[in-house]
């Protein structure tokens, strides 16, 4: 396998969560857009419509374990703050997440300082977060595929799903494996998603280029220190390769 097949297969996988995203920030997008038109803000009851989209998208796709939509603080008119959020357990049920978010008792009334709202807020970008330990929603290491919901050019939050690390790992540890040297998935900070490389290991930070501008940049990615980095053909992953021990003596 190359570098190039594997970064299709890495997109292709992930494509899929990213379309549970995108169906979840149109839904958004309309009910937002209906509260509007009728000249009042929205209010947290009017996310409920969101439900059956949720609960389909959540048997519809293997790798989303949640899904849903993250209000910016101030949008609705009855809550500070506010998560339409549903997630499977082990044995396929469909739950909502219930959450204290009063600031004045609740340690995650402030949920502004993850990367998975703050990036697409501040680039307008798709992200995918993580890994990390997700305290918010399930205490799984975790990543979390991101968009922003806009009205009128206004930020409202945004949609998310969330894949479990190990489920993830299934995926694409099978495809870094088969390439002839180390390998890794980074984000566009440059933290470790997926490596086959026991000098970079998973949630750990590469540092030197600027992933960003990789990700913005040509489909066939650029070289850095002897590695090729290669965008996920529009999925926000790079993939990292590093010749085979051979190529390098």
């Amino acid at each position: 396998m190359t570098a190039a097949d594997a970064a299709v297969r890495v997109r292709d996988s992930l494509e899929e969560v990213f379309d549970a995203v995108g169906r979840t920030a149109s839904d958004t997008e309309s009910v937002l857009a209906s509260a509007v038109a009728d000249g009042r803000r929205p209010v947290s009851t009017d996310l409920a419509a969101l439900r059956p989209c949720l609960h389909a998208c959540l048997a519809q796709y293997d790798l989303v374990s949640g899904l849903g939509f993250v209000a910016a603080p101030g949008l609705l008119d009855d809550v500070p703050a506010w998560l339409e959020w549903w997630q499977t357990t082990t044995d396929g049920a469909v739950h909502p997440l219930l959450l204290d978010l009063d600031p004045e008792h609740s340690a995650y009334s402030d949920y502004t300082h993850w990367d998975w709202f703050t990036l697409p807020r501040d680039t307008g970008q798709r992200v995918v977060a993580g890994p990390y330990v997700d305290y918010l929603c399930s205490d799984e290491y975790s990543i979390t595929l991101s968009s922003a919901v806009t009205i009128g050019g206004r930020f409202m939050g945004v949609a998310a799903a969330d894949v479990y690390l190990r489920h993830f790992e299934a995926v694409v540890m099978p495809l870094l494996q088969r390439l002839p040297g180390p390998a890794r998935l980074v984000n566009a900070r440059g933290r470790v998603a997926a490596s086959t490389d026991p000098h970079h290991l998973v949630g750990s930070l590469t540092r030197g280029p600027d992933f960003a501008a990789v990700l913005a940049g040509p489909e066939i990615g650029t070289e850095h220190g002897g590695q090729q980095l290669r965008p996920c053909n529009g999925i926000p992953l790079i993939l990292v390769t590093a010749p085979p021990p051979a190529e390098r003596r």
